[in-house]
């Protein structure tokens, strides 16, 4: 397991607030999130352990800086393949504060697997107030609450293909996505522009990624594109820990209605077979 030493500190929000002129929320993104082909989509789904992995080292080394995950607990991280020893060594690299003793006080302590993850500040205020008065979301349910609408008619072939991956999507364009402002579009001070974001043109976070920003060691290359992809992942998987056993379940449940289908229709002929019309 890496260390929790953080190499940078995103400077803001994903869902930051600013001025946007007269311009309708309804126009941006001026880009559409480009679809990504990801081992956890479709009826089959699954995810892949490994870039869970990946994601989360990226997620510790870089985004919790600035976003918490509090509705995971360490022991979650069971999910993606670590070891009771493992999660317990990991955990144990935060102080989470615990109590009160026998004296009535508050104290800190190593934190335990059975704990929430620990986030980077005390409260909301804290953390508005680090990054300029715009609150850094946590990153629990992200992949869902960032889940652009794909209008009509491109939601009603979503439901025969089953595309449910609008914001992982989402949230993979907007960390690739910065550029320079075209021509003639003015962004505010502290300001990055995103054609991507779904609330305006630009937003107050800085490009979080850049290559060799975390070592990677299984041989995976350590390039924004899949950094990008290995955090967007784990952000999935932390919007939605039982997916593989729910697309399973779900498999077998019309599995079990096709066949139950067929047996009523032979019963069917079975029993009216034999009477005349």
């Amino acid at each position: 397991m890496k260390s929790t030493f953080i190499k940078i500190a995103a400077v803001a929000t994903l869902a930051c607030t600013f001025a946007v002129g007269s311009v309708s929320a309804a126009d941006y993104p001026k880009k559409k999130p480009r679809e990504q082909s990801w081992s956890f989509s479709g009826p089959l789904g699954k995810f892949d352990k490994g870039q869970l992995q990946r994601g989360l080292q990226v997620y510790t080394e870089v985004c919790s800086a600035c976003h918490s995950l509090n509705l995971l607990s360490y022991r979650n991280l069971a999910d993606l393949g670590y070891s009771d020893d493992q999660i317990k060594n990991y955990a144990a690299e935060y102080e989470v504060q615990d109590g009160p003793n026998d004296d009535g006080e508050m104290f800190e302590r190593p934190a335990r697997p059975a704990d929430r993850f620990k986030g980077p500040y005390a409260n909301d205020k804290e953390a508005a107030a680090a990054n300029n008065g715009a609150l850094p979301p946590d990153f629990s349910l992200l992949a869902k609450a960032r889940a652009p609408e794909r209008g009509f008619p491109t939601f009603i072939f979503d439901i025969f293909t089953m595309y449910a991956e609008n914001g992982p999507d989402y949230i993979h364009s907007l960390l690739t996505g910065y550029q320079d402002p075209p021509e003639g579009t003015e962004v505010g001070d502290g300001l990055h522009y995103n054609p991507y974001f779904a609330a305006g043109e630009a937003l107050a976070m800085g490009p979080p990624l850049s290559d060799e920003l975390v070592d990677y060691t299984d041989g995976s290359p350590m390039t924004v594109e899949q950094y990008s992809k290995d955090v967007t992942a784990f952000m999935a998987w932390a919007a939605d820990p039982q997916l593989e056993e729910r697309k399973q379940r779900g498999f077998i449940v019309i599995l079990f209605l096709l066949v139950f289908a067929g047996l009523l229709y032979f019963t069917k002929k079975k029993v009216w077979s034999d009477l005349s019309h």
